[in-house]
């Protein structure tokens, strides 16, 4: 779909790069001659991500170890990158999510979700658009959001409530920055399979339910999100901004929220859920350990 070369010069930082969605967006990136940056939690994640990438494109991947809810870090480490040269784009990918009845959440539990994508989205957005501002830089932001931004989900309230507010900073910010060529755009995947989402998302492999749900009757390919990130991130329609596209297989406009079949679970579903999900934390914060 694209010339090789399209991205040639482009300096993106991807947040959550190494794994999942971002890092099949940071691969794309790099076969359209970008320079990378990204960032996440896990160094080990990030380097074996990152030596990759540059065996694969011989292009330049630079990672950082960082946890996006600490603002400081956020600025200090955006700070480095602008004191060698610009970005040209950036996507807010980091996040987290997991399935749960909203009665049985915790506050500790709503604050997981909320200070990743809600606080740490806007920290990391801010920094780099000031300097953009600051140093006269156009730049692209996209923002990987959900199709629950327009419809809601049950069971899913502290990302849809998070990710809703995301999408109105997509809005503001695409109004208030278009003066200096700042680009604001947003993207609402349905379902994209992917290891570490999948363990809270879908624990129990319940495809068939999910799928129920897609006029279209699968799930997304990754190479669908990598085209259409590539083309938001690319120089040519500067004129679209402020849009969060939604890309779902038609989903969303079947009603009800990407999870509202979970409605036929059973206490007993759930605490058989709620124990997959642990394990899938504990997994993690072994590999982090």
């Amino acid at each position: 779909m694209f010339k090789k070369d399209l991205l040639k010069g482009k300096r993106i930082l991807i947040t959550g790069g190494g794994t999942g969605l971002g890092k099949e967006m940071a691969n794309h990136y790099a076969e359209h001659g970008a320079e990378l940056f990204i960032c996440g939690r896990r160094e080990n994640v990030l380097k074996n991500t990152a030596d990759e990438i540059v065996k694969k494109y011989n292009t330049n991947v630079s990672y950082q170890t960082l946890d996006i809810r600490a603002s400081k870090d956020v600025d200090d480490y955006i700070q480095s990158i602008f004191d060698d040269k610009p970005l040209d784009g950036l996507v807010n990918n980091a996040a987290g999510n997991f399935v749960s009845p909203t009665k049985d959440l915790s506050h500790k539990g709503f604050d997981a979700i909320a200070n990743i994508v809600f606080h740490g989205t806007f920290y990391i957005t801010h920094s780099v658009g000031k300097r953009w501002i600051e140093t006269s830089t156009k730049g692209s932001i996209i923002s990987i959001l959900a199709t629950w931004i327009w419809t809601g989900s049950p069971y899913v309230v502290p990302s849809a409530m998070s990710k809703s507010g995301i999408h109105a900073m997509t809005q503001s910010l695409a109004a208030e920055w278009g003066k200096y060529g700042i680009k604001v755009n947003g993207i609402a995947p349905g379902p994209f399979p992917t290891k570490g989402a999948w363990d809270r998302l879908n624990p129990g492999d319940n495809d068939d339910g999910m799928m129920s749900t897609v006029p279209l009757g699968r799930v997304g390919e990754m190479r669908e999100l990598q085209n259409l990130a590539t083309f938001l991130m690319a120089d040519g329609c500067d004129y679209l901004t402020g849009q969060t596209i939604g890309l779902d297989g038609a989903q969303y406009l079947s009603g009800g929220g990407t999870f509202s079949q979970l409605d036929k679970l059973s206490d007993e579903d759930w605490e058989n859920m709620r124990k997959l999900i642990r394990d899938a934390n504990n997994k993690d914060k072994a590999d982090r350990s």
